[in-house]
């Protein structure tokens, strides 16, 4: 974990614009070329209670957030005092003259002064950060330009003014911040958060429906499809509940579309019966859960990696399935993209799991190599024999043709209790079995096809952290901070976790020295589900289910 990292932390009320600073902010360093690591924490409510905007910035890469703060950006009282113990030996308290900074060292702003409308508050804390951080007044003007210019010359020029006044009275201050280190990168990159990533991935792979009801933390998903899915010829439909949205994506889906299903851990308890329609017709679809702490409505805007479970099991009956948990924006593209293609190549439903903290989690993104992306699987519009069309013909994979009704003469028959070949309901129980077995072949598809998990650090190493999803970042920086304490360490990441192929970690789990689980939930989901399927025990597990995000310094705490 470097020195040279910098940690600002915006905080105040719903409504006071914090979010503003931190976007304006934190897409400024990425656009000059810094890496930055976004955490953003808020209650459920519309105005009010105490939301903060974390952005970790470094000239070096960087993986996860960090508790500690460097620049505390006060809009109220209240974040002074929840945020005064978290304070580095070097931090500033940038706070209204009107705030008690506690006797911290820092800046008292004269807003009233600086502002001539308390709306532009934010804009002027935006000033005397970039004159703290030394940054170039050009990046931020020129995006203060491209975000007011839809409103008008004359907001863009206020807007203009403010931030140049606050910046021009900061460098009057006496408060000293030492400058940044200057970035290394140079080449063009994407300002996105993981919801975003997933969204992309998605819309890369072909997808053209979305059907959702609004959860958060994965209400983004289908807002980014709004955005930019439209463009592309995308249809969006907010259904009336989830149950409503899990049944249009599987009606658009054997229609022919490429579906997507975003929700939390409540709505997807309302999809069960919908997935196992999946599964009974073997209808593509993906489903991108955003977990949050539950149970019932739990931490409705807090982060948790409590749903592995659910999505291992929902639906009853034997079918096949793939459970995807990505860790990066990165990977949520990429994997996303996977599940698209596995849920058309195999058929079956198919999971991306995510969180509130990945799924509003800003980063310095390179932009996606779209060329390079292998094609999509899909179904075919006709057939030789449109007569002898058999939807749930039994093939050796398990895996049966199929068709788009309505492009030929073939006959697309679809049934939800247990069916024949052709799709027509059966009772003979000889067919039964085979029907079972022949969905439950594709397992095997679904298994050759599975990504294995990424292996970061030393051979053999003196401590393996494992982990899966969003602890990605987290447990990478604790192994550097084992490393630079004189210990071999290394960190195992599955961005799948089922199925789950033993040859694939085994031998590394098996070839470390301490082996420890890291996870965002109580009763170490993976853990348990490795010892099922593998018969490998972790004996040693960090856990997080508080509601906040994992940190380096919260794992290497509790080692």
């Amino acid at each position: 974990m470097s020195d040279t990292c910098v940690s600002i932390v915006i905080g105040g009320e719903a409504g006071q614009g914090l979010v503003t600073v931190g976007d304006f902010l934190a897409k400024a360093l990425v656009r000059a070329g810094y890496e930055i690591v976004v955490t953003q924490d808020y209650m459920s409510r519309i105005r009010g209670g105490h939301n903060t905007y974390a952005i970790r910035v470094s000239h070096e890469a960087i993986h996860g957030p960090r508790e500690s703060i460097d620049l505390l950006v006060a809009l109220n009282a209240e974040t002074v005092a929840l945020h005064r113990a978290q304070l580095t030996s070097r931090a500033l308290v940038l706070a209204d003259e009107a705030i008690d900074r506690l006797g911290h060292p820092g800046l008292s702003i004269p807003f009233k002064a600086l502002c001539p409308k308390p709306m532009f508050e934010n804009v002027a804390a935006l000033g005397v950060l970039t004159q703290l951080l030394c940054l170039e007044r050009s990046w931020l003007e020129a995006l203060i330009r491209d975000e007011f210019a839809k409103k008008g010359d004359e907001v863009v020029r206020q807007n203009l003014d403010v931030f140049s006044s606050a910046q021009d009275w900061a460098a009057g201050q006496k408060a000293v911040f030492s400058c940044m280190a200057p970035p290394v990168r140079t080449a063009k990159r994407l300002f996105m958060n993981g919801n975003e990533a997933i969204a992309f991935g998605a819309l890369a792979a072909g997808a053209n429906f979305c059907s959702y009801y609004p959860m958060t933390p994965a209400t983004s998903v289908a807002a980014t499809f709004v955005s930019q899915g439209t463009k592309m010829g995308m249809l969006i439909e907010q259904a009336e509940d989830e149950i409503a949205a899990i049944n249009m994506a599987l009606g658009a889906s054997y229609a022919g579309a490429r579906v997507v299903v975003p929700t939390s851990g409540g709505g997807f308890a309302l999809m069960v019966e919908g997935v196992s329609l999946a599964g009974m017709t073997e209808t593509p679809v993906v489903v991108v859960l955003a977990q949050r702490p539950g149970p019932a409505t739990g931490l409705p805007t807090r982060t948790e990696q409590g749903d592995l479970n659910m999505v291992l099991y929902a639906g009853h009956g034997d079918f096949p399935r793939a459970v995807f948990t990505p860790g990066t924006p990165e990977q949520c593209f990429e994997l996303t993209y996977r599940a698209m293609d596995q849920a058309e190549k195999w058929q079956s439903p198919v999971f991306v799991l995510t969180d509130q903290f990945l799924a509003d989690s800003y980063r310095a993104v390179v932009p996606f190599d779209l060329e390079a992306l292998p094609p999509v699987s899909g179904p075919g519009l006709t057939c030789e024999d449109p007569a002898g069309y058999k939807r749930y013909a039994l093939t050796p994979s398990g895996v049966s043709p199929r068709l788009v009704p309505g492009f030929g003469e073939h006959l697309v028959v679809v049934d939800s209790d247990e069916h024949t070949e052709d799709g027509h309901i059966t009772e003979d129980l000889t067919v039964r079995v085979q029907m079972v077995d022949k969905r439950m072949r594709k397992f095997d598809g679904l298994a050759a096809d599975v990504v294995p998990p990424t292996y970061s650090g030393d051979e053999a190493p003196s401590t393996l952290l494992v982990c899966w999803g969003s602890a990605m970042g987290a447990a990478l920086e604790a192994a550097q901070g084992l490393r630079a304490g004189g210990k071999s360490a290394a960190v195992l990441h599955f961005g799948q976790v089922y199925p789950l192929i033993p040859k694939q970690f085994l031998p590394i789990l098996e070839r470390a020295g301490r082996v420890v689980m890291v996870e965002g939930n109580q009763s170490c989901q993976l853990a348990r589900l490795i010892r099922q399927e593998c018969g490998y025990h972790f004996k040693e597990a960090v856990t997080r289910y508080d509601g906040l995000p994992i940190t380096a310094r919260y794992i290497l705490d509790r080692l």
